[in-house]
């Protein structure tokens, strides 16, 4: 009887793939229109130029930044920029070597060194040793927090304790009271001692589940404090994706329901911006990757959707050697789970559902196959919602580990 049922099942749910996937599939960009890290428009001719040897236009964009106080823009630039130098740095060597004192050649300079650092066997060494050059960051652009973003993320490498790293933080959030950066960079400062104490602790101590529901805490409370639109809104989704990597074993204790909270929070800040926005493509795609972890494979479709072409190597590297790759199997695995959930009458959610508030906290099923279809952001009230979230942009989140 259990293999007749089986049988049955496997055979209307491949009746219903056969039926839905294709119409789901159509909803969605394809497959080979999908790029991995894809500058906007600003960025993407100062790459070019860089990739020439000529540092000017990065010069002019990063100057433009400072000057417009533009500081989420600024850091996003500054970790792209970083991370071309990383390979190819003749053009950073040249800007450096005609404006030494040039406080966004320092910035990129520093960044791009801490960068190297982090991937060196002795990483705590070689990053005690740039301490100066970012102090020097920071004091040729006083407004500027992203230096101070850089040395809170210089903090966790070199284990600083508490009493140092709350001083840094300090100096970040005075400047730049909701910068995202920062803020992720306090998280993984938060995730990264909870980690070690958990380690230190003996196996009777009875100690567990500290390190998550602190880091939780944390990200929810920052999210409950954000402007309107910021990305620090999605905070709590990138504890929840911590804790889905960290597995269930005791020790890790946050509960299903505030893992699922978390997406919803990141689902209703999705739906204030436009499909396909360059700007959250990051946060989207994290988001994703805890709903299809999390089995909400609705959820998961409307919210490829939503990314459109823009996937982001974080999340999808985490643990992988093929970002991209990940990404598209990802997407396919939603795909057929909301296919073969559907049934044969039923019209399976094609696209990105209209702007809503959250939903009800829910498990794995959360969410069902149907829905109504539409671009989030569209028309005169998406368009002020994406404008309200610009004025408190959030910056890079994957910068290191």
């Amino acid at each position: 009887m259990f293999r007749t049922m089986s049988l049955l099942r496997a055979l209307i749910g491949t009746t219903r793939l056969v039926r839905h996937a294709p119409r789901l599939t159509a909803a969605l960009v394809p497959d080979d229109a999908v790029l991995l890290d894809a500058p906007d428009g600003r960025l993407a001719p100062a790459l070019v130029a860089a990739a020439l040897g000529d540092p000017e236009p990065a010069a002019k964009l990063l100057a433009g930044t400072r000057d417009a106080a533009e500081w989420e823009d600024r850091d996003r630039y500054v970790t792209r920029l970083s991370a071309f130098a990383y390979g190819r740095d003749g053009w950073l060597g040249h800007w450096l070597a005609g404006s030494p004192h040039d406080p966004d050649a320092l910035l990129v300079k520093a960044q791009l060194e801490v960068r190297r650092a982090w991937h060196s066997p002795a990483r705590a060494e070689r990053l005690r040793e740039l301490g100066p050059l970012i102090e020097s960051a920071a004091a040729a652009a006083p407004r500027d927090p992203v230096p101070w973003r850089l040395a809170l993320d210089h903090a966790r490498g070199t284990h600083a304790r508490h009493s140092g790293f709350e001083a840094l933080w300090e100096q970040a959030v005075r400047r730049a009271p909701h910068h995202y950066g920062s803020h992720v960079a306090a998280l993984k400062y938060l995730s990264a001692q909870c980690c070690e104490r958990q380690d230190q602790a003996p196996r009777d101590s009875g100690r567990s589940g500290g390190p998550h529901p602190e880091c939780f805490d944390f990200a929810e409370q920052a999210a409950e404090d954000a402007l309107p639109g910021s990305l620090v809104q999605a905070l709590p989704v990138r504890a929840a994706f911590a804790q889905l990597l960290a597995g269930p074993e005791p020790g890790h204790g946050v509960r299903a329901e505030r893992l699922d909270a978390a997406a919803d929070r990141a689902l209703a800040l999705s739906a204030e911006y436009p499909a396909g926005d360059p700007w959250p493509a990051e946060v989207r795609n994290l988001l994703v990757r805890v709903l299809v972890a999390r089995g909400r494979w609705a959820d998961a479709v409307a919210e490829f959707g939503r990314i459109g072409p823009q996937a982001t190597s974080f999340p999808w590297s985490v643990g992988a050697e093929d970002p991209l790759g990940g990404f598209l199997q990802a997407r396919a695995l939603a795909v057929r789970e909301v296919a073969r959930r559907t049934p044969l009458r039923a019209r399976p959610q094609a696209g990105p559902p209209a702007p809503a508030g959250p939903g009800p906290v829910g498990g794995p099923d959360h969410g069902s196959a149907g829905g109504s279809g539409g671009a989030p952001g569209t028309g005169p009230a998406g368009a002020a919602a994406g404008d309200a979230g610009r004025a408190a942009r959030g910056g890079p989140g994957g910068h290191y580990a």
